[in-house]
């Protein structure tokens, strides 16, 4: 009962604070080039284009000149195959998919998420199953998907381990998959969260572990969300070992010194490239699902 309304407090969470990009987290604002702040209704074009570039401007190395994520992702490998997306927020990367021609669906906790996704897709003109659904319990058959990747979603998850043995049992035999997690072997979780606020701050002495990850990741300036727990490479070897012989975790993402900006510019770009392979903020896994992994019963 515990877990359920902890996922109840999590859907409503992301409902009212989706992932939009913004300046503020869950809200449709961006700064414009000029240093002004503008504002956009959810489910417009306006509003997709300030949520995309934003997000690519994030994740700009994953990038090549032909498409956007083309380092994470092959896309042609997938082409007219079944892709499944846990957590699709607002639907940057499926359509990415979907404009790369692979037979997506797109899944989310949260009602919100999934109308701007179908949104998005009737913008577009694209084609893809958007569906509400609990990635603990997916409604899908036994091995119904060529690859499955999620993106910072599955950490926000009360059973993590519960959400990867559904990915994997809906996954075909010799299937990718790709998966990002925080990175709690990071110096943003080590400095930023257990220092700063856990330290310093003194927040340690009220709130737990769980509780300082999840109040100073996603939505900190609204004093957190109700859920975020970082795993380590450990973790995420035990965790997936039994379904992949392959499987390779690499780290990147954001390097956190917890510095005034003007002392970051002392730091070259080359040494934050280099701690973030080691101690970046995101964990991404990968890997296909072997021959003959016996699937769990639902």
């Amino acid at each position: 009962m515990a877990g359920e309304v902890t996922k109840q407090l999590i859907r409503d969470w992301w409902a009212a604070a989706p992932q939009t990009y913004g300046t503020v987290h869950g809200q449709a604002t961006y700064e414009t080039e000029d240093g002004r702040t503008e504002a956009f209704s959810l489910g417009t074009r306006d509003f997709f284009e300030h949520v995309d570039r934003t997000f690519y401007k994030w994740t700009d190395g994953l990038h090549t000149e032909d498409a956007f994520f083309a380092r994470l992702f092959t896309y042609e490998q997938y082409r007219n195959l079944d892709v499944l997306e846990i957590g699709c927020g607002l639907g940057t990367m499926a359509m990415n998919w979907a404009r790369q021609g692979a037979k997506i669906t797109a899944i989310d906790l949260n009602p919100i998420s999934v109308a701007q996704t179908s949104q998005r897709f009737k913008l577009y003109g694209l084609t893809g199953l958007i569906l509400q659904m609990d990635a603990n319990n997916l409604s899908f058959g036994d091995q119904a998907f060529d690859y499955v990747y999620s993106w910072g979603v599955l950490h926000h998850s009360p059973d993590l381990q519960r959400s990867v043995d559904e990915a994997f049992r809906v996954l075909r035999p010799g299937g990718g998959f790709g998966i990002m997690l925080y990175n709690r072997r990071s110096v943003f979780y080590w400095h930023r969260i257990r220092y700063l606020e856990g330290y310093l701050h003194g927040e340690s002495r009220f709130l737990t572990s769980l509780q300082l990850a999840s109040r100073y990741t996603d939505g900190s300036e609204q004093e957190g969300n109700p859920h975020t727990w970082p795993v380590t490479r450990e973790e995420v070897r035990r965790m997936f070992r039994p379904y992949s012989a392959d499987v390779r975790v690499f780290a990147g993402g954001i390097i956190d010194y917890g510095l005034p900006r003007k002392l970051e510019a002392y730091f070259p770009q080359v040494l934050k490239e280099a701690w973030a392979r080691r101690w970046g903020w995101s964990l991404w896994i990968t890997g296909t699902k072997r021959q003959g992994t016996r699937e769990l019963s639902r």
